[in-house]
């Protein structure tokens, strides 16, 4: 029997989710706990990586258990077991073909950046101090929405057949000291929202235009795209499934 599990997890103390020799993980910490409290090996298959120190309110993976699972007793003993910076939201039963990865139809991120020090922002936001012209930076968001290749804000050398995406959403928004940018799609590259959010901190600062901004996404070229900001600052926020409401 398959099970999706739903959690949420703050990425600081962690090398990303995909499990790594030598460093720990979110992947292989739920591995460890899922096998402890069913007494047998399990893996669980991650909805997609996230970087290390990148942060998550919603993740979903998949395990497959021979027996059936009380999700609810489940769910509490995972909680009890695992670090606190780790939270089990449900444990469902789904269909035996059912994939954490594939069937993913739409994935959402945030990224949070303060523009003043704050003494309690600094592991989840990026502080940046020079100000930003949210308006032209929410101006290039609607230039995402007339491409679909997005090599440019691709880390090189990655492995994928193909550098299209479909943004279904992309927008700033100013919620007083703080600056997010949110951000959906069927899929999304590696370090692509870190990219872009660099390169659109360039152009809210004046180093480029809208026309360089364009100009960069059909050039295809990741040295002419802006800088990677912090991993600390993203957060994936929502991960969506036709069978699950």
């Amino acid at each position: 029997m398959r099970y999706f599990i739903e959690l949420a997890y703050k990425g600081t103390n962690y090398h990303g989710w995909q499990v790594q020799p030598d460093a720990d993980s979110v992947q292989e910490t739920i591995n460890r706990a899922l096998s402890v409290l069913l007494k047998t090996q399990i893996d669980v298959v991650g909805a997609g990586r996230t970087d290390t120190g990148v942060h998550a309110r919603q993740m979903y993976a998949h395990f497959d258990f021979d027996a059936p699972i009380d999700s609810k007793q489940l769910t509490h003993k995972l909680n009890s077991y695992l670090p606190k910076d780790i939270v089990i939201f449900d444990i469902l039963p789904v269909a035996d073909t059912s994939h954490a990865r594939f069937d993913a139809t739409k994935r959402t991120y945030e990224y949070h950046i303060h523009t003043m020090k704050d003494a309690f922002e600094n592991e989840g936001s990026f502080q940046f101090h020079l100000p930003l012209d949210i308006n032209a930076m929410n101006e290039a968001c609607k230039i995402l929405f007339r491409h679909t290749d997005f090599e440019c804000f691709s880390k090189v050398n990655t492995d994928v057949n193909t550098f299209n995406c479909v943004i279904f959403e992309a927008h700033w928004k100013q919620q007083g000291n703080k600056i997010v940018f949110t951000i959906s799609a069927d899929r999304f590259l590696r370090n692509m929202v870190r990219a872009i959010v660099g390169t659109m901190i360039n152009l809210g600062t004046g180093k480029i235009s809208l026309s360089d901004f364009e100009r960069i996404i059909e050039s295809k070229d990741r040295s002419q795209a802006g800088f990677s900001v912090p991993a600390h600052g993203l957060y994936l926020t929502r991960i969506e499934y036709n069978f699950i409401k």
